[in-house]
């Protein structure tokens, strides 16, 4: 007998606005068939501008991005079908630009970090997912890196929650550090950790940073110099100390790089990044007596500007979201040792730049 397929909603945010190059009409939904990896297209279910980071609320009912470019602004979206999207609001975040959100354990919060405008925002989460007033702003200090472009002024790029769900983790790409806050989840307070941070390579320009499901160790990409640093992380934000930079592409590659992002595989096995001008996904796997990286190989993305990508729930596939060619590959993610292999034909949409599952 033929077993049935498998279905899953992805939602893909893409930047609208000629100011960021945006050829996206807001979020748009597709159907996943869970055992090809294909995507059907559902429709645009928000029209919004620069939808640029999707998260889900944690009980899976809610969606909620950022408006990334010249807003300073969340939103929030009731999922009343698959292809159906209420909005619930649209709440000031603290800041300009936006870029990306997560929720503490209790999903009483949200945190926020605001790019152009140097702050993170922690903002309560009411129980019908509308949002309060900004709870806590801290604005980020320090001596700026020595890009004078690109290191003009603090840029928080990423504000995840620890595996402990008690402290976040706020790369800086403007200052080259990488700030370590608790999160009081009652208060909705932010607290510097001890230390409050820890300091990159100068004009590394750190980016995004993604935790090993062991809780032993975190991995920064550095957008700046195309590196990535392994660090050993204690769960708790009681130490977070380097142990290892390497480049996230190949020598002489003759093009100017820009590292994007980067996530460890749910095995545990892989460390991966998109790289931005190689147009590759790096490929590295994880030494498990000390968390150092080594084996590097390298993956042609399908497109240009490979700004996003990320695992389906069972990280058997890895979709890499091209924002320059409006294009999402799929690449089936070998089990023996994490190599990828394209599957299926890209899925076209404008300048993707978030992808979020609803398993």
């Amino acid at each position: 007998m033929a077993t049935s397929t498998r279905e899953m909603v992805v939602y893909v945010g893409c930047y609208t606005t000629p100011d960021r190059s945006g050829r996206g009409e807001g979020i748009a939904a597709f159907r996943m068939d869970t055992d090809s990896g294909d995507w059907q297209p559902l429709g645009i279910v928000a029209r919004v501008a620069n939808p640029s980071y999707l998260k889900l609320h944690p009980d899976g009912t809610r969606l909620y991005c950022v408006h990334g470019g010249d807003f300073s602004e969340v939103s929030g979206f009731a999922i009343e079908a698959h292809d159906r999207l209420r909005p619930l609001g649209t709440w000031p975040c603290g800041g300009l630009n936006p870029v990306h959100l997560d929720f503490t354990s209790n999903a009483r919060w949200m945190v926020v970090a605001n790019y152009t405008g140097a702050t993170i925002a922690a903002l309560p989460v009411h129980a019908d997912g509308q949002l309060g007033s900004i709870g806590d702003l801290v604005e980020l200090t320090g001596p700026a890196g020595p890009d004078p472009v690109q290191q003009g002024s603090p840029h928080p790029h990423d504000i995840p929650f620890d595996p402990s769900r008690s402290f976040v983790i706020v790369p800086d790409k403007g200052l080259d550090r990488v700030f370590v806050f608790r999160f009081d989840a009652e208060s909705g307070e932010f607290h510097p950790g001890s230390p409050p941070f820890v300091t990159s390579a100068a004009g590394a320009g750190p980016r995004h940073i993604a935790f090993h499901a062991a809780q032993r160790w975190a991995y920064v990409v550095n957008e700046l110099d195309s590196t990535i640093t392994a660090y050993a992380y204690e769960a708790g934000g009681a130490s977070m100390a380097p142990l290892q930079t390497v480049a996230s592409v190949p020598e002489d590659i003759g093009v100017r790089n820009t590292g994007a992002e980067i996530l460890v595989h749910p095995s545990g096995r892989h460390v991966y990044v998109s790289n931005r001008g190689h147009d590759s996904v790096g490929v590295f796997a994880i030494d498990d007596a000390n968390g150092t990286l080594h084996g590097g190989r390298w993956f042609p993305t399908g497109g240009k500007t490979p700004r996003a990508m990320e695992f389906d729930p069972t990280g058997s596939f890895l979709y890499v979201a091209n924002q320059a060619s409006d294009t999402i590959v799929p690449f089936r993610v070998a089990a023996h040792d994490g190599g990828l292999t394209q599957t299926g034909d890209p899925v076209s949409t404008g300048s993707p730049s978030s992808i979020a599952f609803l398993a």
